[in-house]
């Protein structure tokens, strides 16, 4: 799948989100999670890996921990999306360098389907920074904290580590909809309250 087609991800049946404020619309997001899917897939065929696995021991992957998310500004929502992708843009990178050097030398077609969702990633890290600056938050600094794990790794846990960022990703997608959606209900709550306060003075004048 290329960046080029992308297609809006339709939020409760309500169509793509693309909220507009002061004419700047927000970014839609990838179909990614279904990507994760078929990726994890033929990883866990290829490499003898069991999908039942308990990957809860796997450090160094950012989780989309919804704890406390209710009660979040729309900055830290987006702040924690656009760091999680960035280190999910690392995280694949390495991946991949490990199924070229280590584990699947020879199967190209994989490689390029990792290649793929790298790509996503990083675009999708770019609409975020752009939305961010658009709303006039402050964008994060990059600290990648979640890729500090650089230690020597065996081929098993190559293996699963691989398994464990497809399966956050895939997480993170369902997270960033979320996300995505409360905050275009916040920007149309502000242009409201905005194109009422004109209004207003007119009524008290």
């Amino acid at each position: 799948m290329s960046v080029a087609s992308w297609r809006p991800i339709h939020l409760g049946g309500q169509g793509p989100l693309s909220v507009q404020r002061q004419n700047h619309p927000l970014p839609t997001q990838p179909v990614l999670q279904e990507r994760c899917s078929t990726e994890k897939e033929p990883q866990i065929e290829k490499q003898g890996l069991d999908k039942n696995f308990n990957l809860d021991s796997i450090d160094g992957v950012p989780t989309a921990s919804t704890e406390q998310w209710t009660e979040k500004s729309d900055a830290e929502r987006l702040g924690d999306n656009l760091k999680a992708y960035w280190a999910f843009k690392t995280l694949l990178n390495e991946i991949l360098q490990e199924q070229k050097a280590d584990l699947t030398p020879m199967d190209g077609a994989f490689h390029e389907s990792i290649q793929s969702v790298m790509i996503q990633v990083s675009a999708l890290a770019y609409q975020l920074e752009e939305l961010i600056v658009t709303l006039e938050h402050s964008v994060p600094d990059r600290q990648l904290d979640c890729t500090s794990n650089t230690g020597e790794k065996g081929l098993f846990e190559k293996k699963i580590r691989g398994m464990k960022v497809l399966q956050e990703l895939a997480h993170w997608i369902v997270r960033s909809v979320r996300d995505l959606h409360q905050i275009s209900k916040s920007v149309q709550m502000d242009t409201v309250s905005h194109a009422s306060c004109p209004l207003a003075q007119v009524q008290k004048k």
